[in-house]
């Protein structure tokens, strides 16, 4: 996870990778302010578990809001989405957005851990293997 002594370095990748959302997951480790023109949003949720419903909610409305619609690979978002490791929250909402994009849940935890090892806890998987995709049209707003 960031802190407030490598910021900067995170705000230059950020800038590189043209990220318009910074979603942290787990407690602070530095100061928002920052981060605040990047629309930082703040969804704490408990270590090692599957996300509330609210934050679902909240989180599918962002991917929506950046992704519905994008008009050319120019200006395509990112969405930066962090917990301390990266090996739990963090990677249960990217699997609930591939799902919702069309993807298998096997095929989203696959993909993550392709990327990501060790991600993903038992706990978070049951969770996953029973998500409900809530959209009906599956098209990949991710890959």
């Amino acid at each position: 996870a960031p802190s407030d002594n490598n910021l900067s370095l995170y705000i230059q990748e950020f800038e590189r990778f043209n990220v318009t959302d910074v979603v942290r997951v787990c407690d602070p480790t530095y100061h928002i302010e920052p981060l605040e023109e990047r629309g930082m949003k703040d969804w704490v949720f408990g270590d090692g578990e599957a996300p509330p419903t609210q934050i679902v909610n909240d989180w599918l409305d962002l991917v929506q809001k950046r992704f519905g619609e994008i008009v050319s690979d120019e200006e395509r978002p990112t969405i930066a989405c962090h917990c301390v490791a990266g090996l739990g929250r963090a990677p249960v909402l990217v699997a609930i957005a591939l799902i919702e994009s069309g993807m298998s849940a096997l095929d989203a935890i696959v993909y993550i851990r392709e990327r990501r090892r060790g991600a993903i806890n038992n706990r978070q998987l049951k969770y996953i293997e029973t998500y409900k995709r809530r959209s009906k049209t599956g098209k990949c707003i991710i890959c």
